[in-house]
This record gives structure tokens, C-alpha cells and sequence, in this order.
């Protein structure tokens, strides 16, 4: 943007002004004509003092100033009868704007001319994705920066990640937001700088899936094995597309046997990224072992939808094996990267899930006479193995009849034993019933029932005599208490108090009585030697300048300061001209 731009911007056409007197151009003028950047400010700023003009004197080279210049109708030869200076009128009173109508006329002017504008510069201050979907960043370059907003309907669009420094080519629209005064630029189109956006996208997903593990060495899951024969197949892709025929022919042709479920979705364009999303999801709620996604060959674009994040997750969260047939041998997908198995195309995705059923059918029977023939010689085997045994194990009979006659012989001895045992249970039992009934807790209890009877009379018996005793004391201190009581005592004292209460005040009346005429015989004595009464006989108390009570004549000198206190409390200040010593 030049400097003559931003004043097209910024600025508004110049009011209109009356047309200037034939006048001596003023030294300001030329300066106010060069501010092209700035043609309204003359209105916002005070008129030019035009007194200036009338404190200088008419000067006589005047005249031809006044001959150059283009707007003066009066010819060259022609004289005024007054001076050129005396006739300039006042000019017209500025033009002022709110800052509404202001940024109204800044808005009106600026998004008009910028309406379709082409900005490369570097993302700056970018904060992600708001709450309502937008993206706000900076667009600088090393001189300026300008705010940029990318609405969400915009942002779901975005093939790449925004980033602090990423290098990139907006085209847009430039806008005023007048309650604040500040212009933006609304993005339509971003591209970023030296590499394509899907590329940019491709790497940065690429690149993240890595970091999660989905993609590359560090895969979280090894890729799943596909089955040998599937029961059933499911197909995500479209249905009116080439490469459905093309998995169906090859498919039947191999093994016609094999259930197929077939989703229709769109395999490009607006829409198609939900649709196979939602068709992936919904067959790993069906009973298919294995998912099969694919189309034809195509563009980068046309294949786009295959890098897509949300594809790419809905093939990782699948729970059985996918199989990715997306375009041609030389096409690479990000489906293809995260899929258990890729197919360079839809027919060798077939070959790959179907086996020849000629072939299975022939290996079937080979195997079928193989297992026949291992069985039989098994049979045999298993025969002559049994003979054998048979020969060696001899009459079972004998045998039984020999461990019937050991187990009579077991069962005698364990009878013995048993008896035996009993009877000396039977003794041991009867000696403890015995010495039970000796034992018996009825006649335990019965007895410690007496024994509990006895001490609890003795108990009641010492009880009562300690209660009498307690008692007896409790008499006796009531008695002494009583003997030793402060009543009469207190009465007493009450009865001294109001006597002495009654006499109080006539003491205390004389008493005060003799006070004050003691009071009055000091004081007495105390005027007759106070000073002040003395002084009030006209004598007075000197003293120097430092407090020092003067006594003689001859501790004086002549210029000394003195202080004389007179009766009444007066006080002179004088100076010694003259001392004279008594006797002189």
C-alpha cells in the first residue's frame, strides 16, 4: 500500500471552499497542499489566523506575487484601489466529524476499493480454533502487520495446519469494524508459500499420525493378518464406480460363494469424507471379518478424501482387518499407511480375500484321502496295540477274586479296632459324667448365692453404724457452729457503726472549723513575710541579665543589664551607667 493510497483511505474529500481573493499566497498554504496522505485534517484543525496578513505593510514587490497567481481575475496592469491584503474575507468555518461519521466514511471508502485483495505474508500470534469455530491470527511482514479472521465455515475447509511463521497468500476482503476503529482482512482463500496446501496438509497429518503411532516404526498395532476365508465382506465405495464391478468380477470369479455387504458412499467431493466415515463405523457394528475400502484411480484431488483425518481414524478404530484399494499402484494415501493391508488395486484386493475354490475344493479332497488313509492306519495300529495289552494284563478275574480276599481281611482288622476304641470311649464318658455331676453349677451357684447373702448384711450393718456415726459429728459441729456464729457479733458492730455514724459529722464540722483558723494564722503570718509585701513598700529586687540577685554596689559594672521586679509584679529593664560603692 503507497502513501497516496492511505490517504485515499484514511482521508475524505476536502470540503468544499470558497474561492480565494487575489491574494499573496501565505507561507502555510504550500505546506497544507503537499499533506495529500491526510486531505480531511484541515477541517478538524483551526482556521489559519488570517490577522498575519494585516501587521505586515503593504510591500511594493507585492504586486508581482500577486501577478503569478493562476486564480487572481483582476489583469496584471490593473491597481487596486486598496491594497490586496485589506480585502481578505474570512474563510468559511471548518467541517467537524464525530468519529462515527468519521470511520463511516473511512468504512464506505476503504472496503469499496479493497473488496477482492491478494496479502502474502508470515502467521503471526495465531491462537487456534475459538469457541465458535473461528481462527484469528496476524499477517506481518518485516514493516506491518494487519489482523486477519478466518470464519469456521472457511476453517472446516482448511486443508492445513495454521502455525506461528508459516509463510502464506490470502485472498480476501478488507473490513472496517467501526466501534473500534479497526479494518481486518476477511480470508476466502489461503494458500501457503513455496509448497501446495495439500501437500502441507499431507505432511502435517503424516507427521502427527507418526507421533501418535498409527503410521511408520512405531506403530502402536501391528497390522492384522487378513482371514483365509472370510464369511463375509464388506465393501465401502460407490456403487455406481467402476472399481465396485471390477472387486465383484475378479471376487466371484475366484470364489462365488463368498457374502458380500456393500455401502454406498461418495468417494470425493463435499460430503463424501462423513459418509465413508459413517459407512466404516457402521460395518464394524455388522458381522464382517474383514472391511474392503476402495475406488478407482484419479487425481491428487480426486483422492483427496482418503487423507483425511477422520477416514484415517475410522480405518484405525476399525476392529477388523481393512483392506485399502484406493486409485492405482503409484497413488499413496494415508488410508493406504494406516490400513492392515494395502491393494495397488480393487481386483488385487479381491485376489487377495478370495482363494481359488477349485483349488480349495481340489486341496480339499487331496486331504480328505490323505486323513482317510492316516485314520485307517491308525485303526490298525491301535488294534494291534490293544492285543497286545490284552495278552499282558492276563485273567482280570483271578485278580478280583485275590482283592476281594484282602479287602475281607482289611475290613475284620478295622472292625476290631473300631470295638476296641468304642469301649474305652464308652469308660472315659461314663468317669466324666460322674465327675459332672459332683461339679454341677446349680450347687455352685446355690452356694455362692448364700455366701453373697451373708455379705450383703454384713455390708447393710456396717453401713447403718457408719451412717450413725456421721451423723452423731454432723450434731456436734452444728453446735459448735452455732456457739461460734458472727450473728450477734455482726449485730453488735452494726449497732457501734450507726453511733459512730451519728457522731461523725459534728466531729467533722469541728475539725473543719479548727483547720480554717489555722488556715487563716498561717496565712497571716505568711503575708507578713512574703517579699511581695515588702516590695508593695516601694522596694524592688534587682538582678542581672543570667537570674543572678544583685546585693552589693560592687558586684556591679557599668554597662551591665539589670532586671528590677516592683511590686504588683512589674518588671524593669535597665542598664548601670554608674555605680557608686556606699561611703564614696
Amino acid at each position: 500500500m503507497t502513501s497516496s493510497n492511505q490517504g485515499d483511505l484514511f482521508g475524505g474529500p476536502p470540503a468544499p471552499k470558497p474561492e480565494p481573493k487575489p491574494v499573496p499566497p501565505a507561507p502555510a498554504q504550500p505546506e497544507r497542499s503537499r499533506g495529500a496522505s491526510a486531505p480531511v485534517q484541515p477541517e478538524l484543525l483551526p482556521p489559519a489566523a488570517p490577522a498575519q496578513p494585516e501587521l505586515l505593510p503593504p510591500a511594493v514587490p507585492a504586486q508581482p506575487e500577486r501577478s503569478r497567481g493562476a486564480t487572481s481575475p483582476a489583469p496584471l496592469d490593473a491597481a487596486p484601489k486598496t491594497p490586496a491584503w485589506r480585502r481578505i474575507e474570512p474563510r468559511a468555518a471548518p467541517k467537524v466529524l464525530t468519529v462515527s461519521q468519521l470511520t463511516g466514511q473511512v468504512k464506505d471508502l476503504l472496503e469499496p476499493q479493497f473488496s477482492r485483495v491478494l496479502v502474502r505474508g508470515e502467521v503471526s500470534n495465531f491462537r487456534g480454533v475459538n469457541a465458535r469455530g473461528h481462527l484469528y491470527f496476524a499477517l506481518k511482514d518485516d514493516r506491518a502487520s494487519i489482523d486477519v479472521k478466518l470464519w469456521a465455515t472457511q476453517a472446516q475447509r482448511l486443508k492445513f495446519q495454521l502455525k506461528d511463521g508459516l509463510s502464506v497468500t490470502i485472498e480476501g476482503n478488507l473490513d472496517v469494524y467501526e466501534p473500534q476503529g479497526r479494518y481486518s482482512l476477511i480470508v476466502s482463500r489461503i494458500e501457503p508459500e513455496g509448497v501446495g496446501a495439500q501437500a502441507l496438509a499431507f505432511e502435517q497429518l503424516k507427521q502427527k499420525l507418526v507421533a501418535e503411532g498409527l503410521i511408520g516404526e512405531q506403530r502402536t498395532r501391528p497390522r492384522r493378518p487378513l482371514p483365509f476365508l472370510p464369511r463375509r465382506i464388506g465393501v465401502v465405495t460407490s456403487v455406481t464406480g467402476a472399481a465396485l464391478r471390477d472387486f465383484l468380477k475378479v471376487l466371484h470369479r475366484r470364489h462365488p460363494r463368498l457374502s458380500v455387504l456393500i455401502v454406498d458412499a461418495r468417494m470425493q467431493g463435499d460430503g463424501a469424507v462423513f459418509e465413508v466415515r459413517r459407512a466404516l463405523r457402521w460395518l464394524n457394528k455388522s458381522d464382517v471379518d474383514v472391511i474392503v475400502v476402495t475406488r478407482g484411480g484419479g487425481s491428487s484431488e480426486d483422492l483427496w478424501t482418503f487423507n483425511e483425518e477422520p477416514i484415517v481414524r475410522a480405518v484405525w478404530e476399525s476392529r477388523v482387518p481393512v483392506v485399502s484399494a484406493v486409485g492405482h499402484e503409484i497413488d499413496t494415501t494415508l488410508c493406504d499407511l494406516v490400513a492392515d493391508v494395502r491393494a495397488p488395486t480393487p481386483s488385487a484386493a479381491a485376489e487377495l480375500l478370495a482363494p481359488q475354490l477349485v483349488e480349495l475344493e481340489a486341496q480339499l479332497a487331496t486331504s480328505k484321502s490323505r486323513l482317510k488313509r492316516a485314520v485307517d492306519k491308525g485303526v490298525l495300529r491301535e488294534r494291534a496295540s490293544l492285543k497286545a495289552l490284552e495278552s499282558a494284563l492276563g485273567d482280570p478275574r483271578r485278580e478280583l477274586s485275590s482283592q476281594r480276599l484282602v479287602l475281607s481281611t482289611a475290613a475284620d482288622r478295622l472292625s476290631a479296632v473300631l470295638h476296641r476304641k468304642h469301649r474305652v470311649a464308652s469308660t472315659s464318658l461314663r468317669e466324666l459324667t460322674q465327675r459332672l455331676h459332683r461339679a454341677r453349677p446349680q450347687a455352685q451357684l446355690q452356694e455362692r448365692r448364700a455366701q453373697m447373702a451373708l455379705l450383703r448384711t454384713s455390708l447393710v450393718t456396717l453401713l447403718q453404724r457408719e451412717l450413725r456415726t456421721e451423723r452423731d459429728q454432723v450434731s456436734r459441729l452444728a453446735r459448735s457452729l452455732a456457739r461460734h456464729s458472727p450473728g450477734p457479733m455482726l449485730k453488735q458492730g452494726r449497732q457501734l457503726l450507726a453511733r459512730q455514724a451519728q457522731r461523725v459529722p459534728a466531729a467533722m464540722k469541728a475539725r473543719v472549723q479548727r483547720d480554717r483558723e489555722r488556715l487563716k494564722a498561717l496565712a497571716a503570718q505568711l503575708d507578713s513575710l512574703s517579699p511581695l509585701a515588702v516590695l508593695s513598700r516601694g522596694y524592688a529586687i534587682v538582678s542581672t541579665a543570667g537570674g543572678r540577685i544583685v546585693r552589693r554596689a560592687a558586684e556591679l559594672t557599668v554597662g551591665d543589664q539589670l532586671s528590677l521586679k516592683l511590686g504588683g509584679g512589674d518588671e524593669v529593664q535597665a542598664q548601670v551607667t554608674q555605680v557608686k560603692p556606699a561611703g564614696k
